[in-house]
């Protein structure tokens, strides 16, 4: 039943005051950094004292953890509606990266150095398997069912015993090994991408991408796709 029509103006308030606290805490983050987020600077520039703000946020850590579920949910309702409209694993990796261009600072909150003293609540576990989900059943199409025919790899031995990360998934170690190297290579072209790594280095990031794309799916060149936007 949807009650959003019977929120009291006060909720409402309340809601409203607590989305402005999280924009002005992105602003500080991308000014310098998660470890820098600070509630009584926050509150001094919203013209409210640090008290009157922790009744919104109990703590630095609360507040942190708000930005994560969030950043973690995005990206997830990102890749679910790519996968529901009909993208591969290549068009899950193009939506990737289109969302992680669209706001760095978000991508790198998630999948950045690890804020110091702070641990996610066990939720935040629960949505990022959601993502890994989303890779690992594109991932079976991609491999189709002549894997399961081929010579078992090393690592496709390993992973058959330690497939904690891939949660309830049935997926077979050949799919396994796909989704872990599909995760760990393009988040290592991403991240050096979004830190400004390779600027200077005279050679564009979309066709670096694009061709981790077609090694990880094994599709042959086509028509370049247009990585430069916002939009999955």
């Amino acid at each position: 039943m949807d009650t959003a029509g019977k929120e009291t103006p006060r909720e409402r308030y309340r809601a409203q005051l607590r989305a402005e606290i999280k924009e002005r805490a992105w602003e500080q983050i991308a000014a310098a950094g998660a470890p820098g987020l600070s509630l009584n600077a926050i509150a001094k520039r919203m013209g409210m004292t640090g008290p009157a703000l922790y009744r919104y946020f109990a703590s630095r850590d609360d507040l942190i953890t708000e930005l994560i579920r969030d950043a973690y949910r995005s990206l997830a309702d990102t890749l679910r509606t790519a996968a529901a409209s009909g993208a591969d694993l290549a068009g899950l990796g193009r939506a990737l990266r289109a969302w992680a261009l669209n706001d760095p600072q978000r991508y790198f909150l998630i999948y950045g150095t690890p804020v110091p003293g702070y641990h996610a609540p066990d939720d935040i576990t629960q949505i990022a398997s959601e993502i890994m989900n989303a890779l690992l059943d594109a991932a079976q199409l991609t491999a189709g069912p002549a894997s399961a025919a081929a010579q078992e790899t090393p690592l496709e031995s390993h992973l058959a015993e330690h497939r904690q990360w891939a949660g309830d998934h049935p997926a077979p170690p050949p799919v396994l090994r796909l989704a872990l190297h599909f995760w760990t290579r393009l988040h290592g072209a991403l991240s050096l991408e979004l830190a400004g790594h390779f600027t200077g280095m005279g050679f564009d990031p979309v066709e670096l991408y694009e061709n981790e794309l077609r090694e990880l799916t094994r599709q042959e060149p086509t028509e370049r796709q247009n990585l430069s936007d916002n939009s999955p």
